[in-house]
């Protein structure tokens, strides 16, 4: 039986305030109960952390909408006093932790994490690798990094992508069949961002040729994104 006609029975097909439809999985489970648990953590932090296309940044936004809270860049961190930063809300998003992990910014992400603190604000920050696997010059940020809870999210699996598709479409209005998502998921990347560019190209190829979505115009469309990512 394919990915398709099993995926309906095994995700919880929930609403996520962004305006995105979000779908909880065994893989991101925990993580979803995290967000859920939004402000009642036991510390200032939570790290997410899971390879490539796993959903964090996905997840990042849904906890941003919950809380009505603001995404931090390094950026501004570099150049922003903390407590200003902070100033009117009471969560932050610092998504890609690895780009605020230069020793330029321990000082200021330490004094982030104090002021969140104090603040009574709370932290997410997206990762690849679990915090222990940081590279932290600076021994107190380290200590407060290696507290935190950290949760790992697993990579897609079939079943997933497959309900992400078909959710994609349904978003469009479309329905499509079986056939369809088990060719796609023999060829596509598994991400949710690929699904999502995926999803969106094969709706505009169908709009502009004025053609149902079938293998023939899916086929067409993944060939496309190969030589996008040959030619670059």
């Amino acid at each position: 039986m394919s990915a398709y006609r099993q995926m309906p029975l095994a995700f919880d097909h929930r609403p996520a305030l962004s305006g995105e439809d979000f779908l909880a999985a065994p893989g991101n489970a925990e993580a979803v109960a995290w967000i859920d648990r939004w402000p009642d953590w036991p510390m200032p932090a939570l790290i997410l952390f899971g390879p490539a296309g796993c959903g964090k940044t996905h997840l990042g936004q849904v906890f941003l909408s919950l809380s009505e809270g603001r995404a931090i860049t390094p950026e501004q961190l570099a150049r922003t006093e903390p407590r200003r930063l902070l100033e009117g809300t009471s969560a932050c998003l610092l998504d890609g932790a690895a780009a605020f992990l230069d020793s330029s910014l321990d000082e200021p992400l330490l004094h982030l994490y104090n002021t969140a603190e104090e603040t009574g604000c709370r932290m997410m920050l997206t990762a690849r690798r679990p915090p222990a696997r940081w590279r932290v010059a600076l021994a107190d940020l380290r200590s407060r990094l290696n507290a935190a809870p950290a949760i790992g999210i697993e990579p897609p699996d079939d079943a997933l992508i497959a309900a992400v598709v078909v959710k994609l479409f349904s978003d469009r209005q479309l329905r499509i069949d079986g056939e369809i998502v088990d060719y796609m998921l023999a060829r596509m990347e598994r991400s949710f961002e690929a699904a999502r560019r995926l999803v969106a190209a094969i709706d505009a190829r169908s709009l502009a040729a004025r053609r149902d979505i079938t293998v023939p115009l899916v086929r067409q469309v993944l060939s496309g994104f190969e030589k996008e990512q040959r030619d670059t």
